[in-house]
């Protein structure tokens, strides 16, 4: 005994534009029938919550399936799977297209090599999962850019509760971050966490679908942007706090990837205040309002 519910849908052309759709949501359980063998032309993100089954890959690998997991079905490659037959599995899964998963693909939050990816929690894929659910209600006119929004979201959670992750995220990019306005070179960086530079690359450009380089460079210029916009620090102060001993090549370096130099942004962005600047990430249950304190 199985029970299953589904919606399909069918984005225009515009939607598509957004760059991501969704094309589909279910959210089923029990004993389910067998998947396939078959092939898609998009990508079904089938996130398994409770229960487990088997996945079988096109060269006839039988790979086992235990909750919580992510099985991904990406475009042009058959794939085979179902849930145990006698205790059956809790699955909700979404269909979804768009030139946006070309660059989920490389930043590493969509999978192609791996299909089963084994979750350290399913509850925020659920969430997202049921943003869509409740969007595809008969008749909004809202359908197609909220259950988009919500495939965004969906992946950033199925990223997150990869459980090859910590809660905080990949170890080497939390370290990372934490030294990135240090005046290190990256392979300084690598060997500080006990890493030769390609291993160093690796790591990044798995956890990140970076370079080291490029990302401690957007921490910096993050970091930089908010010194411009909140303060009236030279911009040869801020190129030092984020790093850079050298202002001119700091200039250099923002003008390039931000398309302004320091001063033309902090021009339009300046909102410097005396006292004014906080480094506490606000609450969204309770946001700032006239009156509050300062901190």
């Amino acid at each position: 005994m199985y029970h299953t519910w589904m919606r399909y849908f069918t984005p225009s052309p515009l939607h598509h534009r957004l760059g991501l759709v969704c094309l589909g949501v279910g959210l089923q359980h029990g004993s389910l029938p067998t998947v396939g063998p078959r092939t898609l032309d998009h990508h079904v993100a089938v996130v398994i919550s409770a229960g487990s089954g088997w996945y079988r890959t096109p060269d006839g690998r039988r790979t086992t399936v235990t909750a919580p997991a992510l099985i991904w079905l990406t475009p042009g490659v058959p794939h085979h799977y179902g849930p145990d037959p006698a205790a059956g599995w809790d699955e909700s899964f979404v269909d979804f297209t768009g030139p946006a998963t070309t660059t989920y693909t490389e930043l590493g939050y969509i999978e192609p090599d791996r299909p089963v990816v084994p979750l350290s929690d399913a509850a925020g894929a659920r969430t997202a999962v049921g943003k869509i659910a409740r969007a595809a209600r008969r008749g909004n006119p809202l359908l197609e850019v909220e259950t988009g929004a919500a495939v965004h979201e969906l992946l950033v959670a199925l990223r997150r509760a990869r459980a090859d992750l910590g809660p905080d995220g990949d170890p080497v990019l939390t370290a990372l971050a934490r030294d990135a306005f240090r005046p290190m070179s990256v392979a300084e960086h690598a060997a500080r966490h006990g890493m030769t530079p390609a291993e160093l690359r690796t790591a990044v450009r798995r956890g990140a679908g970076c370079s080291p380089k490029d990302y401690l460079l957007g921490i910096r210029l993050g970091r930089a942007k908010e010194l411009l916009a909140a303060t009236d620090l030279p911009v040869a102060a801020v190129a030092r706090r984020v790093g850079y001993e050298d202002p001119a090549y700091f200039s250099r370096l923002f003008t390039r990837r931000v398309g302004l130099a320091p001063v033309r942004f902090r021009e339009q962005q300046g909102r410097a205040v005396p006292g004014g600047w906080s480094t506490r990430v606000p609450d969204p249950e309770h946001p700032p309002t006239i009156g509050a304190r300062p901190t």
